[in-house]
Order: structure tokens, then sequence, then C-alpha cells
């Protein structure tokens, strides 16, 4: 770090969209106050009320907490970058950001991970589901989720800090992410990625194979149900949390899976992407938990 050229990073954000900054800036800072403002209520109406107390709902809140730091992390530098054309930052603030990014991204892809894990319990084996999804293996599930990914996220944004940093300090993109920091590099970046992909196994691919296998037992017990309403009602209690990892995960994989050459207009549709994961999920995922959950909406009438 001590040899590196570079000792300050300029992100770009949207150069080519001057004309309508000003209607972005507002409406992508509607949806932050927005976003702030869900994810809050969800955790104070959970915190606050009694029929809410259940692991079920406990998840949801640390979801919440999640995506109020995933989008406090971004959103902020993102509507300078819109004002200012582009905003500098030191290189270690620029890891740092990487760093919580990374690991908002990762405990969201766990906790999701424990949320299907409580609702394969609850449709699958409702009978053993109080004496299992206790309050406490709760606590430690999400304990282990939260601390598992700081603890991954700080050996990969080391391995990123080690790397020597020279020529350009431009990055075509709102935020540090990993691919566009690598490219400022003129290190050998082939062990980086190795490592890379171990450590992303663990909080990105190992949860989301655990996720759809929870999911094909639960799609299973679902059809053997011969009532309608059964198969309705069964459904209507993992729906949310499906609809949110259809969401999640199918960003990621576009942006991070399928391949694209870079181009003008592959950059364009990346940071589009990122903007979805960034930004607009964060605020998507209390309107899908409330608007879809019974028990939320009549917390919020009484509330009201």
């Amino acid at each position: 770090m001590a040899g590196n050229n570079i000792t300050s990073i300029v992100l770009l954000g949207f150069p080519t969209l001057n004309k309508f900054k000003v209607t972005i800036f507002c409406l992508l800072l509607t949806i932050y106050c927005f976003s702030l403002a869900g994810n809050t209520l969800i955790i104070i109406l959970v915190s606050k009320t009694k029929s809410l107390y259940s692991p079920m709902y406990f998840l949801l809140t640390q979801l919440s907490l999640s995506d109020i730091l995933l989008t406090t992390n971004i959103v902020p530098n993102l509507l300078c970058a819109l004002l200012t054309d582009g905003i500098n930052m030191s290189l270690s603030a620029c890891l740092t950001q990487f760093y919580f990014f990374g690991a908002s991204e990762s405990s969201e892809c766990l906790l999701l991970m424990v949320m299907s894990y409580d609702r394969y319990l609850a449709i699958c084996h409702p009978l053993h589901y109080n004496p299992i999804m206790t309050s406490n293996l709760c606590v430690i599930l999400v304990t282990i989720s939260w601390v598992l990914s700081f603890f991954i996220l700080l050996f990969e944004t080391l391995n990123v800090n080690q790397l020597y940093f020279c020529g350009s300090n431009v990055i075509d993109h709102f935020f540090c992410d990993y691919a566009p920091l690598l490219k400022l590099s003129c290190s050998d970046i082939s062990m980086v990625h190795i490592r890379t992909s171990l450590l992303c196994f663990p909080v990105i691919i190992l949860p989301f194979i655990l996720i759809v296998t929870s999911y094909i037992y639960i799609a299973l017990v679902i059809l053997r149900i011969s009532s309608t309403s059964g198969r309705q009602k069964a459904f209507s209690t993992c729906s949310s949390h499906l609809t949110v990892v259809c969401i999640y995960y199918g960003t990621l994989i576009a942006i991070y899976v399928v391949p694209v050459e870079e181009t003008g207009q592959s950059t364009a549709i990346r940071k589009i992407f990122s903007i979805v994961y960034t930004v607009v999920t964060p605020l998507v995922n209390p309107l899908i938990y409330s608007l879809r959950n019974k028990d939320i909406k009549e917390t919020i009438r009484k509330n009201i």
C-alpha cells in the first residue's frame, strides 16, 4: 500500500446523464428516504409488538438492518457524485466502502438462507418447528451470519489492499466494487481472483444452493397438499421470501455471473443493475413483506 501511485479514487457516477441529474438525484433521494423509513419501521414494529415475536419476524428485522447498511454505504456518495459530476475519495475510503458493501451483501445472502431454513421447517416439518427453531437458535444463526460476513470480507479486503495500484485512478462506476478496483491494479490479480472465489463460496454460493434446495423440498410438500386452499396458504407463508430471493439473486447473477463485453452499453447496463440491488431492492424488501403479510399490515393499521 505504501508504494501505490494512486492515493485517491475518482468515481464517475453517471457522466452521460447531465441533463437529467437533478431529476435522478431527487428520485434516488426519495427512494433512499423511503427505504430507510420502511426498514426502520419494520424493525420498530417487530421490536414493539408482542404478536410479532417469532423467528420469522426477528429474521426480517435483520434483513432490514442489512438493507439499511447496504443503501447507507452506497447512496450518499452516489447522490454526491450526481451533483458534482463525479466524486473524489481516498483509496482507503474506497476500500472501506468496498468492505461494508461486501459485508452487507454477504450478510443478506446468509440471512436469506436462514430465512429459507425457517420456511422449510414451518412447511415441511410443522410439528417440529417450535422445538427446533427456538429463539436461542435463531440468535445463534443470525450472529454467525453477521460475524462470518464481516470476517470473510475483512480477508477479501486485505487481499485487495495488498495489490499495487498505479496509472489511472478513475472508476467508471458509482461505488467501489470489486471488478472496477482490480482494473486499477498493476499487480498480478490471478491469486486474488482464486482467493476471492474461495471466500465467496461460504457466503454467496453455498447459501444460494441451500436456498434452492429448501424450496425444492417446500414445492414438493406443497404439491402433495390435496386442497387448493391448503396449497395457497402454505405458499403464502413463503411467497414474500421467495420474491425477495428472486430479485436479489437475479440482479447479482446478471451483474457478476453473466459475461458481457466491456462496451459502453454493457457498463451502463451494469450500473443500472447495480442501482437495482443497492438502491431499489432495500426499498422493495419492506414493501413486499408489509404488503403481503397480514400480521404486519394489521400491526401498521393499529399503530396509525
